[in-house]
């Protein structure tokens, strides 16, 4: 295998499988899976199911509305993993959102979550080192695989450096002052389906470069340990496995390129590596 499964798994969608899932007046906000639809007719004063869309028909109270039907498809057991975070409905990160919707419902109705992604690295006498996670084994999603050093969703209410902040200390015991020294690097997307929906997400990259003698803790039970190791030994494991959550291999391997360590001289799949990381 090589890096460009990686951009393959995670944009593995058939749109075909879909249909758009929009507001009353015809703007789009998201894709529902062709099957799932059924599932919908039992709240029609919220929603049209018509043959080739999902129509929101309310105009206003559109997160209530929204939240009454998502709460109703998780008892039902069709959405899994309740989170009680709600997240913006919003084409572009600061966009007004059209309405707020909890994390867990966003696959399911094709909504675009963003969230924020933070490379942790060490420049030592010995080259450059990255701090990596181990997932927890009780995680819902990926349990027990490798991640970023710090890595989390983004909730309506805050910003994405309040964010960082949070994230940082909950999962890894940063201080605030080190946290905000984060470097903004871009951002990754890719569109991916699961068998609960579509994920059409957003990933802002952020790189922060820690003290020689700084050893990140968890504090939150989202990880079970943290690894500092070559930044060559990562690239092996991105480049030969999937021992790594499936989002966080993107994350990585634009960290790689962009620090020269995937270069255009050795790399047969450079030029669809930097295009596929964002979709």
């Amino acid at each position: 295998m090589g890096f460009i499964d990686h951009i393959h798994a995670c944009n593995n969608h058939d749109l075909s499988k879909f249909m758009p899932f929009c507001l009353a007046n015809g703007r789009q906000v998201g894709w529902i899976r062709k099957d799932k639809r059924g599932f919908l007719s039992p709240y029609q004063d919220v929603l049209k199911v018509e043959e080739d869309s999902v129509v929101l028909t309310a105009t206003d109270e559109l997160t209530q509305g929204m939240s009454t039907v998502t709460q109703d498809l998780h008892a039902r057991g069709l959405i899994e993993h309740w989170r009680d975070e709600p997240y913006k409905v919003a084409e572009n990160f600061l966009d007004t959102p059209v309405f707020l919707m909890e994390r867990a419902a966003t696959p399911f109705f094709g909504i675009r979550a963003f969230g924020v992604h933070i490379n942790g690295f060490v420049q030592t006498t010995d080259g450059l080192k990255m701090w990596i996670a181990r997932r927890a084994k009780d995680r819902a999603i990926c349990p027990g695989m490798l991640d970023n050093m710090v890595a989390g969703g983004q909730p309506a209410g805050l910003s994405l450096m309040e964010n960082i902040v949070k994230e940082c200390g909950e999962e890894a015991n940063i201080s605030a002052d080190l946290a905000k020294q984060v470097k903004p690097v871009g951002s990754v997307s890719y569109r991916m389906e699961t068998d609960g929906g579509l994920k059409p997400d957003v990933m802002f990259c952020y790189d922060l470069e820690v003290p020689p003698d700084f050893t990140p803790v968890n504090t939150d039970g989202e990880a079970e340990g943290f690894h500092l190791m070559d930044v060559e030994e990562v690239a092996e494991i991105v480049r030969n496995s999937f021992e790594f959550k499936f989002n966080c291999n993107l994350v990585i391997i634009d960290f790689l390129i962009r620090h020269g360590v995937i270069n255009p001289d050795t790399e047969p799949d450079y030029e669809q590596l930097v295009s596929g990381l964002r979709r």
